[in-house]
């Protein structure tokens, strides 16, 4: 919205700095860094009243209750900060921006509903895995829907490959169901990762800023022709987007740290990875989302397989699902597992980086 005040300048002066988005981003992110810094306790102080007997705990498993308390929808924390930032900061007619905005707040809403089920019955089990499930893939089909029409005929319905320089699989209208499994896939992986202080943000923003960066590289005509990849106009405003996430992402994990004031609950952490799906669909780096979040698909991975290998022989690969409580069983701290899986995350996020390059 502030991005209008550049109309005030005639190329020189201060609001001509309105008009880059690095300078905007830089500028969301500390607007929503503040937000939760300000606004962080009271929201944490409300959920407390509101839920009284905060998130309820799973009676199997590693002893977390200690924990028992703690309220949920921390999530609220970092989508409000997320959302004003974006509002104030963002190109408010860029259609990409919107289309991330609008998967983000709709998976918010199906994570809301699930946080609020079990805060009011006291039960871990929430709203129905099929209705959470049938929503998502309603949202990420007409995300899929709207990025084909938005993008040029040239990229429409095409899938990029990684490492591989001007290379383009045409799925026409099969694309949707390929970003339908993109963008509800990352939401239940961030989800699944949710499970320990601190631990599904942190490479949140990681993976955040990743895609931030290649967003405004390939958003850039220039940049993107000397890295060899695809150039998507529009697409380097989701650079501010990702700024705001970071910036009210750290506010979160000022209070989620261990131990941890407040926690993520659904609201957040399926609403995050919807993001991030949508970012890497809107982008054409749909793949790279897979590197760059490989520690996601390992925990879904870790749950898959355990299900489907107790279904079948009655036995167990890990001491426990998703994958962080299996190191939990093994005898490792909290904080270490978090810390760990954080640098993995770097790495990765570094690999998905160099493809950039390697094409």
């Amino acid at each position: 919205m502030l991005y209008w005040l550049a109309d005030l300048s005639d190329d020189g002066g201060l609001f001509n700095l309105f008009r880059y988005i690095t300078f905007r981003s830089g500028a969301a992110f500390f607007t929503a860094l503040l937000f939760g810094f300000v606004f962080g306790r009271p929201i944490i102080d409300w959920l407390r009243v509101k839920q009284k007997k905060g998130q309820p705990l799973r009676e199997i498993g590693p002893d977390h209750f200690a924990k028992a308390g703690t309220p949920t929808m921390g999530g609220i924390l970092i989508l409000s900060a997320l959302f004003i930032s974006t509002l104030l900061w963002a190109r408010l007619d860029n259609a990409y921006v919107w289309i991330v905005l609008l998967v983000t707040a709709a998976f918010a809403a199906i994570g809301f509903a699930d946080d609020f089920a079990k805060v009011t019955k006291h039960h871990h089990d929430g709203v129905s895995g099929r209705i959470r499930m049938g929503l998502g893939l309603l949202v990420g089909a007409l995300a899929g829907l709207a990025v084909m029409w938005l993008q040029t005929p040239a990229l429409s319905g095409q899938l990029a490959l990684p490492f591989l320089k001007n290379v383009l699989i045409n799925l026409g209208i099969f694309y949707v169901p390929f970003a339908m499994i993109v963008i509800v896939g990352a939401a239940n992986a961030v989800n699944l990762t949710d499970g320990l202080d601190g631990l599904a943000i942190g490479p949140v923003m990681v993976a955040a800023a990743t895609f931030g960066i290649i967003a405004y590289l390939v958003g850039h005509a220039n940049f993107a022709n000397y890295l060899g990849v695809h150039f998507v106009p529009g697409t380097g405003e989701i650079a501010v987007f990702v700024a705001a996430l970071i910036g009210g992402g750290l506010g979160f994990l000022w209070y989620n740290a261990p131990p941890a004031a407040v926690f993520m609950g659904d609201t957040g952490s399926l609403a995050l990875g919807g993001a991030l799906g949508a970012i890497a669909v809107c982008i054409k780096h749909e793949i790279v989302l897979a590197i760059v979040g490989g520690l996601f698909v390992v925990e879904a991975l870790s749950v898959i397989i355990q299900v489907a290998y107790f279904k079948r022989t009655g036995r167990r690969v890990f001491l426990m699902a998703p994958i962080h409580h299996h190191f939990e069983k093994k005898g490792w701290a909290e904080p270490q597992i978090v810390i760990r899986f954080w640098i993995i995350a770097v790495i990765l996020a570094l690999i998905g980086l160099s493809t950039l390059k390697l094409r």
